[in-house]
């Protein structure tokens, strides 16, 4: 059984004990998440009419915060002496999905 879900401007693919990394969420560590699916599939049968997707429910808690790799922005003119370096690492909640199931 797995949903898709609208995580932080994102579809992510989400299952029982899943990680992932969503953009950032306000709540600590041990607090938790629910979500509204987009689609569930369950034993082969999709589901996407939005009259029964709104008696599902995808919970997940909080693990803690991560960071993204480095990405490195360098701006250069030539031959005017003009460079530029900057620098950018997104911050991301990681969460582990604890259940998908009808409310």
């Amino acid at each position: 059984m797995y949903a898709i879900v609208r995580a932080g401007g994102r579809q992510e693919k989400v299952s029982v004990d899943d990680v992932l990394n969503i953009d950032k969420v306000s709540g600590e560590a041990g607090s938790t998440v629910t979500w509204e699916p987009l689609l569930v599939v369950e034993d082969g049968k999709v589901i996407s009419n939005t009259a029964e997707l709104s008696s599902y429910k995808v919970t997940a808690e909080v693990v803690g915060e991560a960071k993204g790799p480095k990405i490195n922005i360098m701006k250069y003119k030539n031959k005017t002496g003009y460079k530029k370096r900057l620098g950018h690492r997104q911050t991301y909640t990681q969460v582990r999905v604890t259940g998908i199931a009808a409310k």
